[in-house]
């Protein structure tokens, strides 16, 4: 059956832009840029200096690539610093747009095209590492399927969407299928892999009356399930709110740089107006600017945190709060209480323990001839070994 993410379209678009800022430690707007569009800025700057270089009597044709350059880039930066002003938030958006602009006035144009690329290139590796942190979370919870095959009054079955499910509903589910709600068996048997919700890795065997979860495959057997839960109620819904609320915490050291950058960059503009007073250098006041811009710090923890979560993710490994990241560096033993969670989830003959007179090879043709038809985890296991052992059946 065809499966998808929990999330909606209209919801990954909103969650999109509110999560970024969470995951970036601060509140301040993104740069509305694309990559394309910093490319194209820095072939004209990056022209400016070749033009200088190759032809020293192309001083017009420089200037104007690289004001073209600077505009490219730096538009994007000066609007977001403008709507973090109209909100009445302060950020580093303001320094880079007014280094930017004190650029453009003193008609550096190639000094303020380099500054605004630096800023977009942070924003651009801080949000492709948050959407493929996000895009590795959500192919663990793409695990519902959006169809279902609910049994009428009459018997018939009916394919509704998933979300039309509810509490009381009887879902047919056959070998192979994602379960779309949680439920209990009404009738039937199957093994189910439940790793996704359990951490096991070990296939479970479920008989009427056992619990089953959405988003764990059934692998044998045509059960029914009386719906107990669904939508956003499932065990899985729970799990999905669990790992967006996941990135929306912080480390230590994210809210200490929210707490100063309210005062931090009204600090920097005073000393840029201090060394305006001193020197009435501008390049001086420029260099201020610049340097005082923390993008790398504020950076750095962010990027390292979500791009842990995806690795993670990609693991299986589900984090509640990404301070228990940090927290894990200081870990030097493990202790675990089931066995079931360090295991492949392979199962395999360990060895054969006949009774009587009768032959361990002529067992294991009994019971693989048994088991051949069944996808059940122990029969392939059976298979397995008589395939190695050239057992006929």
């Amino acid at each position: 059956m065809q499966v998808t993410s929990l999330l909606s379209q209209h919801e990954h678009d909103h969650l999109g832009h509110d999560e970024s800022c969470s995951v970036c430690g601060h509140e301040h707007e993104h740069s509305p840029v694309h990559l394309w569009q910093t490319i194209l800025g820095v072939i004209f700057v990056a022209n400016a200096w070749i033009m200088d270089w190759v032809i020293s009597q192309s001083s017009a044709i420089s200037s104007a690539s690289a004001f073209i350059g600077a505009v490219i880039l730096g538009y994007p930066i000066i609007l977001t610093a403008v709507k973090d002003l109209k909100r009445g938030f302060m950020s580093i958006n303001e320094l880079v747009a007014i280094a930017v602009l004190a650029a453009f006035g003193s008609g550096d144009y190639k000094t303020a095209g380099v500054v605004a690329f630096f800023m977009l290139m942070g924003e651009i590796i801080e949000t492709r590492t948050a959407e493929g942190a996000r895009a590795s979370i959500e192919s663990l919870i793409r695990l519902t399927p959006t169809k279902a095959r609910r049994i009428k009054a009459d018997g018939t079955e009916e394919e509704v969407a998933a979300s039309e499910l509810v509490v009381g509903d009887v879902i047919r589910i056959r070998p192979g299928d994602n379960v779309a709600a949680d439920g209990v068996i009404a009738s039937g048997q199957g093994s189910f892999n439940q790793a996704t919700i359990t951490g096991e890795s070990l296939p479970a065997d479920k008989k009427p009356g056992d619990e089953v979860f959405a988003g764990t495959q059934n692998l044998t057997g045509v059960l029914e399930i009386k719906v107990s839960r669904a939508g956003q109620d499932t065990t899985l819904g729970r799990v999905r709110e669990l790992i967006l609320a996941a990135e929306k915490t912080k480390l230590p050291i994210m809210k200490i740089v929210d707490q100063y950058m309210g005062f931090y960059t009204p600090l920097v503009l005073v000393i840029a107006a201090l060394v305006w007073a001193f020197t009435h250098n501008l390049d001086r006041v420029i260099a201020v600017l610049i340097v005082s811009c923390p993008c790398a710090f504020i950076l750095a923890t962010p990027t390292a945190m979500v791009a842990a979560l995806s690795a993670a993710a990609r693991l299986g490994i589900l984090i509640k709060n990404v301070a228990d990241i940090e927290l894990a560096a200081k870990i030097n033993a493990f202790v675990f209480d089931k066995t079931g969670t360090l295991t492949t989830g392979q199962l395999a003959v360990s060895r054969l323990a006949p009774l009587g007179d009768t032959k361990p090879a002529e067992l294991l043709r009994l019971a693989s001839s048994a088991e051949k038809y069944s996808n059940h985890p122990t029969a392939r296991a059976l298979a397995q070994l008589a395939d190695e052992a050239g057992v006929p059946l």
